[in-house]
C-alpha cells in the first residue's frame, strides 16, 4: 500500500510539472501608447522564450513551476519590463507599458575612446568567449511566406530543432554547419501553386541559417570597411549598456555589442544593391533588396540565437523589353524558443532534415503538440495571407501568360 501510494505521488508530481500556464500579453510604449512589434518576452534564467508579433502581442505557454520566477519583457531602447509570473496570470491579456530609456551620450572613458571599427573587430575577435563552444540544441518555430505580384501564394510554418557543435569558425563560410531536424507542420499552403517555381526550391530554413554573420564570420576583412564605421550615442538592450555601430555607405548596418562583454547581441542589415540572377520563360530575374535582423539571447553566461528573420526581393522582367513583370518576395523567420546548453543527444541522420524544400517534408497536423507550443502570434497580417491563400485562381488571371 505505501509504494502504491509513493508511485501515485510521483505520477501526481509529474502530472503537476508537465502541465502548461498560458501568459497573453500586449507590449506598449508607457509615453506614446503605440504599440512595440517584436519584443522578447522570456523567464529570467530560465531557456525559454519567444518574440511579440508586429502587433505586439504574444502567448507564451510556459510550465507551471515556473509562476514563482519572473516574467522579463525587452526592447531595444527600453527599460526591461519584469514582474512575477504569478501576477501576470490572468484570464485577461496584459497591458505590458515599456518605459523608453535615455540616450546613454558615449562618456569619456578609456573604454569609449574606441572608434567603431576598433570594438566591431573586439567584438569579432570575442566570439568564442562569449558564444557556446560546447554542443548545444535550439527549439524553434520556422516561418515561410512567398508573396508574388502583391498577392500571397504560399506559407510554411514548422515546429524544427537545431543542433550545432560550437561557434568555431568554419572553414567554409557558406556551408552549413548546423544539423536541423524538422518535428512537425502546423501549416504548408499554396505550395502547389505553379508560381512558386520563381522561387528556390532550396531548403529555405537551412539557407536561413547561413544568414547567421555572426556565427559564420561573414563580414568584410578589409581595412577600408571598419574605417567607414561610425560609432553613435550607447543605447539600452535587456538592462545593459550596449555600443550602437552604423554604416551606411553600398549598404546600410547597425551592429548592437554589449559594452561589458563585447557580444555582439544583435545586428540588422540592408541592401538594395541590384544584380541579374536567372533567365526563365522568357523573364530575367534581379535580385532587388535584402533585410536581414539577427538577435541574440545572454544565457548562463554565453549568447543564443534568440531570433533571425531575413527578407528579401527578386523582380522578374521581360528579357526582351525589360518592363517590369512582377515582383517576387521571400520572408522568413526564425524564433527560438528553448535552448538547451548540454543536450543528452544529438541530431542522428536518419532524423536530419532533407536539402530540399520543407514543403515536400510536410506531416500531419499534430493539434496536441502546437496547443501548448511558442510561436508568434498571429496577426492581422497573417489573416491577409490566409485570405490571398483562399482566393480562387488569382494568379492564374493575374500572370495568364506565364
Amino acid at each position: 500500500m505505501k509504494g502504491f501510494l509513493f508511485c501515485g505521488l510521483v505520477l501526481m508530481v509529474n502530472l503537476l510539472l508537465a502541465q502548461k500556464i498560458t501568459i497573453s500579453g500586449k507590449v506598449i510604449d508607457h509615453d506614446t501608447k503605440e504599440v512595440l512589434p517584436f519584443a522578447t518576452v522570456s523567464i529570467i534564467g530560465k531557456p525559454i522564450g519567444l518574440i511579440a508579433n508586429e502587433q505586439g502581442e504574444f502567448d507564451f505557454h510556459i510550465p507551471v513551476d515556473y509562476r514563482n520566477d519572473l516574467i522579463s519583457v525587452n526592447m531595444l531602447g527600453y527599460l526591461p519590463y519584469e514582474v512575477p509570473v504569478w501576477s501576470v496570470t490572468t484570464n485577461q491579456p496584459v497591458l505590458i507599458e515599456m518605459q523608453a530609456a535615455a540616450t546613454l551620450l558615449k562618456e569619456v572613458v578609456i573604454s569609449d575612446t574606441l572608434k567603431a571599427g576598433e570594438v566591431l573587430r573586439l567584438a569579432l575577435s570575442k566570439i568564442e568567449d562569449n558564444y557556446p563552444m560546447h554542443p548545444f540544441q535550439l527549439d524553434g518555430f520556422y516561418r515561410d511566406v512567398k508573396k508574388l505580384g502583391g498577392t500571397y501564394i504560399s506559407l510554411l510554418e514548422a515546429a524544427v530543432k537545431i543542433y550545432d557543435e560550437n561557434y568555431q569558425a568554419p572553414r567554409n563560410k557558406f556551408k552549413l554547419r548546423e544539423r536541423v531536424a524538422l518535428q512537425e507542420v502546423r501549416r504548408s499552403l499554396g505550395y502547389d501553386n505553379k508560381f512558386t517555381s520563381f522561387f528556390d526550391k532550396d531548403n529555405l530554413l537551412e539557407d536561413l541559417l547561413l544568414n547567421n554573420n555572426i556565427r559564420y564570420r561573414q563580414f568584410p576583412e578589409e581595412d577600408v570597411f571598419f574605417k567607414s564605421l561610425e560609432l553613435n550615442n550607447n543605447t539600452s538592450f535587456e538592462g545593459r549598456e550596449v555600443f550602437v555601430i552604423t554604416l551606411n555607405k553600398d549598404f546600410k548596418l547597425r551592429v548592437f555589442v554589449d559594452k561589458e562583454t563585447y557580444g555582439i547581441v544583435r545586428l540588422e542589415y540592408e541592401n538594395d544593391h541590384q544584380e541579374k540572377l536567372e533567365k526563365k520563360r522568357g523573364l530575367e530575374s534581379r535580385f532587388v533588396k535584402i533585410k536581414r535582423t539577427i538577435e541574440f539571447k545572454l544565457f548562463e553566461g554565453k549568447f543564443y540565437l534568440k531570433y533571425l528573420a531575413v527578407e528579401s526581393q527578386v523582380n522578374w522582367y521581360d528579357h526582351k523589353t525589360g518592363k517590369l513583370k512582377f515582383e517576387a518576395e521571400l520572408n522568413r523567420q526564425l524564433l527560438i524558443n528553448h535552448i538547451y546548453p548540454n543536450p543528452v543527444r544529438r541530431i542522428g541522420l536518419w532524423q536530419k532534415m532533407r536539402n530540399y524544400g520543407l514543403q515536400y517534408q510536410d506531416q500531419s497536423y499534430n493539434k496536441e503538440f502546437w496547443e501548448n507550443y511558442n510561436v508568434i502570434k498571429e496577426s492581422p497580417l497573417d489573416k491577409k495571407v490566409i485570405d490571398d491563400l483562399e482566393r480562387k485562381i488569382p494568379l492564374e488571371k493575374q500572370f495568364k501568360d506565364y
